[in-house]
């Protein structure tokens, strides 16, 4: 199994995608998950939110997985860091775009030593270098 501490480094990040999956809960009680697909490096990875309560919800797993990511762009190199906790923890990576300095994927759990912590899914597209307008224009 995947760990986000796995994914920090350089890498090339060409596709994110937002989805769901049915999986079977206890006692054949099928249950939607919200998920995020992204490529980095050529291998897609899936985060499997675990919505626990309807209140309270986390990143489940992370995963290497077959999955075909339709929202596709050239190349952008991104490095991923695990953010600073601060006043609460946090499982989460932030990939940020080398050429923008700008986050553009975030994936893990957010406040993991909270009363109600969060799944973490956030794509900023607009922050990607490949969506920058020309400043000299």
């Amino acid at each position: 199994m995947t760990e986000l501490n796995d994914l920090v480094g350089l890498h090339k990040l060409t596709g994110v995608d937002f989805d769901y999956m049915v999986l079977d809960e206890l006692f054949d009680n099928p249950k939607d998950r919200n998920v995020i697909n992204f490529v980095l490096d050529g291998k897609t990875y899936t985060a499997i939110e675990d919505d626990n309560d309807g209140y309270r919800s986390a990143m489940d797993e992370i995963k290497v997985s077959n999955f075909k990511v339709s929202n596709k762009f050239k190349a952008v190199k991104v490095l991923g860091t695990m953010r600073e906790g601060g006043y609460n923890k946090h499982d989460i990576i932030d990939f940020i775009d080398c050429i923008t300095g700008k986050i553009v994927l975030s994936v893990g759990t957010r406040n993991t030593d909270d009363y109600y912590p969060t799944f973490m899914n956030e794509w900023k597209p607009e922050n990607l270098c490949l969506n920058q307008k020309d400043e000299q224009s």
